[in-house]
């Protein structure tokens, strides 16, 4: 299928000509947390067909925003990973995950939820501690882990995940951190994680009001407000 395009020459019209199909920013959430599987990928975006999926990664692959490889023994699975382009859509979904805060209201039963979803803004709340390191979130969905500084990871509780470095200076994954324990570890409620997400509390402010549980050690730890003692 040719591409579409606005046919208007304007710097935002080319960026949605190729990132303002459905589903193709929310594929690059999902990739922002490393290499996925294909069957990954349609289990945490609820509602894709696999026809749609498919479509789209073969757009995104054809507009060099990400790249399908078959890892190394023994894993020997094909996964998509983004590319350095790709990976540039980072601060785009942290700005529209910012400007989109106040529209979600409180969660409907009909709304899916994923507890990841949440990493970007963390992400984004971390970044601004200028401290490296990794901190654990665990929400009543599940736990991700987000790393600032050096390198980007992806790590997987269920054993799915794969481990690998860009050296772009951020991350997040699913489940359990596989490079060891993090330096921080943070337990969110789900009132505050509902109104973190909304944008009416920042972490660092809901542990300063003693409504986040928060433990670690060194200056990452320290910048958030962990306890001195650790965890």
């Amino acid at each position: 299928m040719p591409r579409r395009s606005y046919d208007q020459y304007c710097a935002a019209a080319r960026a949605l000509d190729v990132v303002g199909d459905r589903w193709t920013l929310l594929i690059a959430r999902e990739l922002l947390a490393g290499p996925r599987r294909y069957t990954d990928l349609h289990a945490d975006l609820p509602g894709v067909s696999t026809d749609m999926l498919a479509t789209r990664l073969k757009d995104m692959e054809r507009d060099e925003l990400v790249v399908r490889r078959r890892l190394a023994p023994p894993a020997s699975v094909y996964v998509y990973e983004l590319t350095p382009r790709g990976s540039g859509l980072l601060p785009v979904l942290q700005a529209l995950g910012e400007w989109g805060a106040p529209l979600l209201g409180e969660r409907r039963a009909t709304d899916a939820v994923r507890a990841h979803w949440l990493a970007l803004p963390v992400l984004r709340e971390l970044a601004g501690l200028c401290e490296p390191g990794v901190v654990a979130v665990r929400v009543d969905e599940g736990e991700f882990w987000v790393r600032v500084g050096e390198g980007y990871g992806f790590g997987s509780g269920s054993g799915s995940g794969y481990g690998y470095g860009y050296g772009y200076g951020y991350g997040y994954g699913d489940g359990a951190y596989e490079g060891g324990e993090p330096d921080v570890r943070v337990v969110l409620d789900a009132e505050v994680a509902g109104a973190f997400a909304r944008g009416e509390t920042g972490l660092a402010e809901a542990v300063a009001r003693g409504r986040v549980e928060v433990s670690g050690v060194g200056a990452l730890a320290k910048a958030l407000g962990a306890s001195p003692s650790g965890g």
